[in-house]
């Protein structure tokens, strides 16, 4: 926290601009050394750009614009400078080594972030939105991180961590003053405010399975045997040619992976080789590969071919169903039918859809079946709190068998220290969501998620 970090906050690649960022103590001391204004005046202005150059001792590396901005308003609260150069690879390098030379040093992933944490700016939770909204991929995505920034989950956090502490002091009270013939505080009134704050935490929990979704999107494996049409379903719902289709089997050897945005909802959908018995290595290893992707997804889609009988690989395929989240796809309706669905045993609770992806008839129906499985039909709005990271959601899980135990323990009263001491665990583990009450080690493993410039 005592130096000043420096580090460059954009892509790398070829672009417009490109940004260097420093934080700490002497920011405005290294940029002074190395920028030199177009005007004769010195006096810069807080939060004023200024145009200039950069400068390597008497030589000019890149016509710029830099803004000093003083803490303890900025993103980190310390003294922040931001470098504006020409983008590409040799400009922001050049200026960011010399912000080295003279003082800086280069900054770990996410500590702009982490300063912005330790120095109060924001809690943990809000810290952690900042990597989600980056990574969005989608509007809900990105929705979802924009109301955990704002703050939403710190409140609601903090809020249930009070009602807890309530309990705690009723529960202390009775310990240290109820053997001095002090009038002990009602259990009935305890055990109420206690079953009040366990519902406000299984609302969370149960929130994390579609803020996960939200977050990271639906892990969805494409099977079947060779030209089913696993390849052109992947062309139609992405509406770009990512794989190769042809009428020759076995096109498809290794996994195509393509994101798709699914009304707000990412799918990560995979494309595998074809399932079926190969004398072929490089095919073999392929459809052994499609196997270990469908142990993994959060859904199958399962694709069987309309126009051809049931043979024993469509029966290997079925089992792979057994008991996980699955559509099945009877494709190739445009054609002759002579599959015997009756032939499968598919569950009643598997959905099937009939689809011509040559003729684009079906994909429709697919996709509502997908978002009816996930969402019950209704993809929830933006402005409802949803649990979206795991760490938070085995965070809460946590507190909840504290809580649960010490409300148990009450009913059957237990002795009231035993009650005091699962109080006390339900209330510290929350404090570890909004970083009140977490190990270093903890904190260093989530900044370690982060890009270096933020």
């Amino acid at each position: 926290m005592e130096d000043t970090i420096t580090a460059i906050s954009t892509a790398t690649g070829e672009a417009g601009i490109g940004i260097v960022r420093m934080s700490g103590k002497t920011a405005f001391e290294v940029a002074n050394k190395i920028f030199k204004p177009k005007s004769t005046n010195r006096d810069f202005e807080n939060r004023k750009l200024i145009y200039g150059h950069i400068y390597d001792k008497d030589e000019i590396i890149d016509e710029v614009l830099i803004s000093f901005m003083k803490g303890p308003s900025t993103y980190t609260r310390e003294d922040m400078v931001e470098i504006y150069t020409h983008g590409g690879i040799i400009a922001v390098r050049k200026v960011l080594d010399l912000t080295i030379r003279e003082g800086a040093r280069i900054a770990d992933r996410g500590e702009f972030t982490k300063r912005a944490f330790l120095n109060g700016r924001l809690d943990l939770s809000q810290a952690e939105a900042v990597i989600d909204l980056i990574k969005a991929k989608t509007d809900k995505s990105y929705e979802a991180s924009m109301n955990q920034l704002g703050g939403s989950l710190k409140k609601e956090i903090k809020e249930i961590r009070d009602k807890i502490l309530d309990q705690l002091a009723r529960v202390e009270y009775t310990i240290n003053f109820t053997e001095d013939g002090q009038e002990e505080p009602d259990k009935n009134i305890i055990l109420k405010e206690g079953r009040e704050v366990l519902e406000r935490l299984e609302k969370l929990y149960n929130s994390s399975n579609k803020g996960k979704i939200i977050r990271d999107g639906i892990n969805t494996t494409i099977i079947g045997k060779p030209n089913v049409g696993k390849s052109s379903l992947l062309n139609s719902l992405a509406k770009v040619n990512k794989a190769i289709v042809t009428d020759i089997p076995g096109t498809t050897r290794d996994v195509i992976e393509e994101y798709i945005d699914l009304d707000g909802i990412m799918l990560k959908i995979s494309d595998t080789a074809g399932i079926r018995h190969s004398e072929d290595i490089v095919e073999q290893i392929g459809v052994d590969r499609s196997l270990d992707y469908a142990k993994t997804a959060d859904l199958i889609i399962a694709i069987f071919d309309l126009s051809k009988q049931v043979e024993e690989d469509d029966k290997r395929i079925m089992e792979l169903l057994s008991k996980r989240r699955s559509i099945v796809l009877l494709n190739k309706s445009d054609l002759e039918r002579k599959f015997d669905i009756e032939h499968l045993d598919i569950d009643s609770d598997i959905p099937v859809v009939e689809v011509s992806i040559k003729e684009n008839k079906g994909i429709e129906e697919l996709e509502k079946e997908i978002i009816n499985m996930f969402y019950q039909g209704d993809i929830k709005s933006s402005a409802d709190l949803l649990v979206t990271n795991v760490r938070h959601r085995d965070i809460i899980k946590k507190a909840m068998d504290y809580l649960k135990s010490s409300l148990d323990d009450l009913e059957m009263e237990v002795p009231i220290d035993c009650i005091e001491l699962d109080l006390r665990s339900s209330w510290e583990i929350l404090g570890e969501i909004t970083g009140e009450t977490i190990e270093d080690d903890v904190l260093d493993k989530i900044f370690r998620d982060f890009c270096i410039g933020k």
